[in-house]
């Protein structure tokens, strides 16, 4: 979220930056309920300063008549100031909470359609196969089965899908590790306070997206992404200490109640999925740099796998509410001949860390919020639709990818 004093300070830029994310939000109307907050907050002051009077009189001697009966008055008033107040408090923390991350200068405007390609990668293919016919007639999906066990978007992956899928973990694995990342297992559910921290719609809002544990404070997470923004919750970290860089995999689980209109066909939207995530945590004048770092590891693989690519600067109105610029790199689909959606790359600055009170302590002893950075290493689902289409051949054999080919015991062909 962003802080009041940024707000206070920053109004207008406030106000352009969720104008240009498409949100319907009113920042004068926030400065406007934090002043009444202030306002009242100094007449509570003033009338726990007049209590405390009347107080230390009645200790320091048998108490009036007009003590006692102003005593009870300034009791009777400050309970009613105070529960204003509160209910002003949440207004104004909700206010807070609608408005999103500030964009970066170079963020496009509009909406998707807007959103600007930095460079292409690879020569594109002029045909490939549709991935669910082929990993189906080979046996190696199973849609049916998935939605018997679970309902529709569910699937169980068999014999050499699955293989190629655990040789796309171990090699990501070793990309992540040697960039110096620590990798983790994380929680598969997290609090409501995480969920909100990271930016992602709490259960009571209609566009949640996400599973939630009923009558539990816990939801299913969407990336590990969630989990790792948790990971120094209330924490101060030492400015020496920073960047922190964490690698977590996990499955994601996603409705994907609002995929309406968009590619769901097969695996490339599904409600759960295996993914390994990158993060980072830094200080802010380090994660600009950051974020192109994360970039280049995407990239990386793309082009040690072997798979045409485009790197897109998201525009504003498709970057969601933490961001304060993202890339998308999408792969090139021989088979819908058009560019897909693969893995995205995010510099969210202090949204996050400010709801879960990240912080870090600088060497001359101040304090401030950290910035926080997330990038998709491989998304295991739409990496594997991406290799059937540009891997699978005439023969109806599926060639391995070169840089994958050691964590498949060198086999060449599947």
């Amino acid at each position: 979220m962003l802080t009041i004093k940024y707000i206070r300070d920053h109004a207008e830029l406030d106000q352009r930056s969720a104008d240009a994310k498409g949100y319907q939000v009113d920042v004068a109307e926030t400065l406007r309920l934090d002043r009444e907050s202030r306002e009242l907050g100094k007449q509570i002051d003033d009338l726990r300063a007049q209590r405390n009077s009347v107080a230390a009189q009645m200790k320091n001697g048998k108490p009036t008549p007009e003590l006692i009966k102003q005593g009870k008055e300034l009791k009777a008033q400050l309970a009613e100031l105070e529960e204003r107040h509160k209910a002003l408090s949440a207004k104004l923390t909700a206010s807070i909470d609608r408005l999103p991350n500030i964009i970066f200068d170079d963020v496009p405007l509009g909406g998707e359609e807007d959103s600007v390609t930095v460079r292409e990668w690879g020569e594109p293919k002029p045909s490939g196969v549709d991935h669910l016919d082929y990993a189906t007639g080979r046996g190696w999906v199973d849609f049916e089965r998935g939605a018997k066990v679970a309902g529709a978007k569910f699937y169980y992956l068999k014999n050499e899908l699955a293989l190629l899928e655990n040789a796309l973990v171990q090699y990501g694995l070793a990309k992540v590790i040697a960039k110096g990342f620590t990798y983790m297992t994380v929680p598969h559910m997290v609090k409501g306070r995480v969920f909100a921290g990271t930016g992602f719609a709490p259960r009571t809002s209609d566009q949640s997206d996400e599973y939630f544990i009923e009558r539990e404070d816990l939801g299913l997470i969407a990336t590990a992404e969630m989990s790792i923004t948790g990971y120094h919750m209330d924490e101060i970290l030492d400015e020496k200490d920073l960047p922190l860089l964490y690698a977590g995999y996990s499955p994601c689980y996603r409705k994907e109640a609002g995929a309406a209109g968009k590619h769901t066909r097969g695996l490339f939207r599904v409600h759960q999925f295996n993914k390994l995530e990158m993060y980072a945590f830094c200080l802010p004048e380090q994660s600009r740099q950051i974020h192109q770092q994360i970039l280049g590891v995407e990239e990386e693989i793309w082009q040690e796998l072997n798979i045409p690519y485009r790197v897109i600067n998201i525009a504003a109105g498709d970057l969601g509410a933490p961001a304060a610029k993202k890339y998308d790199i999408e792969f090139w689909s021989p088979h819908d001949r058009t560019y897909r959606e693969l893995t995205s790359c995010s510099n969210c600055t202090d949204f996050q860390a400010n709801t879960v009170s990240t912080r870090v302590r600088r060497q001359d002893g101040i304090i401030e919020s950290v910035h926080t950075l997330n990038g998709t290493c491989i998304s295991l689902a739409r990496t594997l639709v991406a290799i059937i289409e540009n891997y699978a051949h005439d023969g109806g054999k599926l060639t391995v990818p070169a840089a994958l080919r050691p964590y498949l015991a060198d086999r060449g062909e599947l």
